[in-house]
């Protein structure tokens, strides 16, 4: 899961790169970048830390031209490090700058190819950089000296023959435009729109709709799965369908916890999702404990929030803030290391002990993946002086990794794995707990479009929409990608980290 966004427009895009990756910056607070390209040169600064910290005025001011891409990174495939940092570039053909939102799945022998078989050179372990030397060498195959759209969209044709897995991208190509395009399943989420200017229109692309609002751009349509779109300097726009088979199936954790409520994806709005989650999730309480005793609802900022306030009202209970969180912690969900993650929990959130005290209280989440969060503040609630925790979720519980953009690499860190939810209720130290059904939560995003039939649900349900993931795939991913397996690569000398070849100026 990260975030990106691609502006063609009439005037210096820079600072409006920035703005947006501001606005998307929930998605990843591992590392920034931007690429910008004026008179065929590309300028780019990218580092490690949130885009506030990583964007000086020294590097506005050579961030010039009137396109541009960029991303906030949170390391999924790959580790964490500057050399990491998107996008990343290739000078040949042409010059390429690429930015990927999701995860590859057939990586490995992708990499084998593009050193057997390509003859190109991957110098990172990330996966964006894999699928920007597959894309640089279909389009080298054009062998044109001048690329028409009909030639990338081949190239692209050519991507989405060769990679599996989830990807949204944004992409430059120094001379001629941006590129813009997703996966054949539609799993991860790009948006387009434009702005009217007295220059002309302007195009912008993004992970969620709520960039475009904030930067004044008028949302036109999702990107297609398996459709292109390029925008070329001049500000032409083309779209094709470029994938020989697609079908939309997106990520139902953007609904969950991912998006920003302000956003629409795929016509739904996230905020009319997470109501009729919390409603539906009232309805089965109702069902399963009618004689519930439950004195009020507190939701577990931010993302809970939404859900929770339709929950109390539907059971007729006081709906009430108990915890207040601290909004210079970054999202604990999606940092690296169980550690960090217990560590932080406490830092980000302080009961108000007059909501808890003597009450019976249910604590409602948008889901629980490892337990670290609610064991917490379970507790902490019962040290505040609550007379009974109850705990209420408003997705299923979250058995299997997902290999498409999120960071749940091994069923060992996922507390719901191999537990019944009795099991589940135990460890994480409440009076009792209850899941959202699955068929509740596509229920309640496919009311807000009903041309979105299914959903990529292989967390819940461990049925992968590829359908390429093997239980080997799982174990290798496993390995590599646990806590553990990033502890020792942090723990390495800084002298053997891969070369930052495509790093900005330093200072």
């Amino acid at each position: 899961m990260c975030g990106i966004v691609g502006i063609v427009g009439k005037r210096d895009v820079n600072v409006q790169l920035y703005d947006a990756l501001t606005i998307l910056q929930h998605r990843g607070q591992d590392a920034a970048g931007i690429v910008t390209c004026q008179d065929g040169r590309m300028a780019q600064q990218k580092a490690n830390g949130l885009v506030q910290d990583v964007f000086r005025t020294r590097h506005m001011q050579r961030l010039l031209g009137n396109m541009g891409i960029g991303h906030v990174r949170y390391p999924t495939a790959g580790s964490s490090g500057p050399a990491m940092a998107q996008p990343f570039y290739v000078n040949s053909p042409y010059g390429i700058a690429l930015a990927h939102n999701g995860n590859l799945t057939n990586t490995e022998k992708l990499s084998e190819d593009l050193f057997k078989t390509d003859l190109r050179h991957v110098n990172t372990d990330s996966d964006s950089e894999v699928l920007l030397n597959v894309f640089a060498h279909e389009l080298q195959l054009q062998g044109k000296l001048k690329p028409t759209p009909d030639d990338i969209f081949k190239a692209i044709s050519g991507v989405h023959n060769r990679i599996s897995g989830g990807y949204a991208v944004v992409s430059l190509i120094a001379g001629y435009g941006l590129i813009a395009f997703r996966d054949p399943n539609g799993i991860r989420p790009l948006v387009y729109g434009t702005r009217e200017t007295e220059d002309g229109t302007e195009y912008m692309v993004a992970s969620e709709s709520v960039a475009l609002d904030v930067l004044g751009f008028h949302l036109i349509d999702d990107v297609e799965p398996g459709e292109a779109i390029f925008v070329t300097e001049e500000g032409q726009l083309h779209r094709r369908q470029c994938a020989k088979h697609s079908r939309l199936a997106p990520c139902i954790f953007e609904h969950v916890y991912f998006a920003r409520p302000d956003s629409i994806m795929d016509g739904i709005s996230v905020y009319k999702a997470r109501l009729r989650q919390g409603e539906k999730l009232a309805d089965k309480i109702l069902r399963e404990r009618p004689e519930h005793d439950i004195d009020v609802v507190i939701p577990i900022p931010d993302s809970s929030r939404v859900a929770g306030q339709a929950l109390a009202q539907r059971l007729g209970v006081k709906f009430r803030e108990g915890l207040v969180k601290n909004r210079y912690i970054g999202r604990t969900f999606i940092m690296p290391g169980q550690q960090q993650r217990k560590k932080s929990v406490r830092q980000k959130l302080n009961p108000i002990e007059l909501e808890f005290k003597g009450k019976n209280v249910l604590l409602v989440d948008d889901s629980i993946v490892r337990g670290t969060t609610c064991q917490q503040i379970i507790q902490m609630a019962r040290d505040a002086g609550a007379r009974k925790v109850y705990f209420a979720s408003a997705a299923p519980a979250v058995k299997y990794p997902n290999v498409y953009g999120i960071d749940m690499p091994t069923t060992t860190e996922l507390i719901a794995h191999g537990r019944t939810d009795e099991e589940v209720c135990k460890e994480i130290g409440a009076d009792w707990l209850i899941y959202q059904d699955l068929a509740d939560l596509i229920a309640a995003s496919t009311e807000g479009n009903h041309k979105v039939t299914e959903f990529d649900c292989a967390v819940f349900t461990g049925e992968y929409i590829g359908g390429d993931v093997t239980k080997e795939y799982l174990e290798k991913l496993a390995a590599a990608r646990n806590d553990s397996a990033k502890a020792g690569k942090k723990s390495g000398k800084a002298s053997e980290a891969p070369m930052g070849l495509h790093n900005g100026a330093m200072g």
